[in-house]
């Protein structure tokens, strides 16, 4: 099982940028799906991205999209998440997640803590 171990989250205003960083051990990391998630208050996780471990191909929940970036460094063991012009609904926990497999298809399955992202209008 891998662990992983968000950080970067904070308090920015709107229209800010925050990157955040997910460092993974544990087990092979660079062959796995990964992505992130995210849960507002009062509300159901809310799938925002993941990266391929095949050839870091990605995909992005719809209101991401042109906003938000993931990326990944396999040597470093650590994926990212570039989140451009923030706005207050973004405000969340973001929860870094590994796949089961490596395709963009694969179940999450591991689960990071979690870091508060918070986006003042």
């Amino acid at each position: 099982q891998a662990q992983l171990v968000e950080s970067g989250g904070g308090l920015v205003q709107a229209g800010d940028s925050l990157r955040l960083s997910c460092a993974a051990s544990g087990r092979t990391f660079s062959s796995r799906a990964m992505g992130w998630y995210r849960q507002a208050p009062g509300k159901g996780r809310e799938f925002v991205a993941a990266i391929s471990g095949i050839d870091s191909s990605t995909r992005y929940g719809e209101s991401m999209k042109g906003r938000f970036a993931i990326s990944r460094d396999n040597a470093k063991n650590t994926v990212y998440l570039q989140m451009n012009s923030l706005k207050p609904e973004d405000t969340a926990v973001y929860y870094c997640v590994a796949g089961s497999g490596r395709s963009l298809l694969s179940s999450f399955d591991t689960w990071g803590q979690g870091t508060q992202v918070t986006v003042s209008s």
